[in-house]
Parts: structure tokens; C-alpha cells; sequence
């Protein structure tokens, strides 16, 4: 990735990853508190059972390996993801 405008779109990338990061933490921690638990309200999707076994199934005879992927975004995440970009934005 090249600079975009004299910034390194690699310390974009890393700050919007941390921002969801942090933002799905906060939103599982909040979980349980009657005023903040809007913070884990979202969606699930992803490719895969709903039991973790993943739509694509390698059997190497000895060694059965499941690839699934399942992304969770909340408001939370959401939240994170904008204040990483304004973090960025004002470095």
C-alpha cells in the first residue's frame, strides 16, 4: 500500500483494525449493563455452521481440517471504527 495524501494507509489499516477490535471488546463488556447493552446490538454473518464447522472440509486421512469465517459488527465496532479514522485524520 502506497501513501495517500502523505500518509501511510498501513497505520490507516492498523488503526481501523484495533478500532474494531477495541469496539467489540467494549461492546462484549457492556453486555450485561442494562444502560450500555445497545453497545453489543448487531449483526452476525459469515460462511459456515452455526456449531463452528466450516462450509469447506480438507480430510488429510489422519487430520480433519474446517475453514469457516464469521464476522460479528456491532454499534460498538462501529463506534471504534470511526474514532480510528478521526485518530488518523488528525495525525
Amino acid at each position: 500500500m502506497a501513501k495517500v495524501g502523505g500518509k501511510n494507509s498501513w497505520a490507516l489499516l492498523l488503526l481501523v483494525l484495533a478500532g474494531v477490535v477495541l469496539g467489540g471488546f467494549i461492546g462484549y463488556l457492556t453486555q450485561d449493563i442494562s444502560g450500555l447493552s445497545w453497545l453489543n446490538y448487531g449483526q452476525e454473518f459469515g460462511i459456515g455452521g452455526s456449531n463452528g464447522a466450516g462450509v469447506i472440509r480438507l480430510n488429510l486421512g489422519i487430520m480433519i481440517i474446517n475453514f469457516g469465517l464469521t464476522i460479528k459488527i456491532t454499534i460498538a465496532g462501529i463506534i471504534g471504527v470511526i474514532l480510528a479514522i478521526i485518530i488518523y485524520r488528525k495525525l
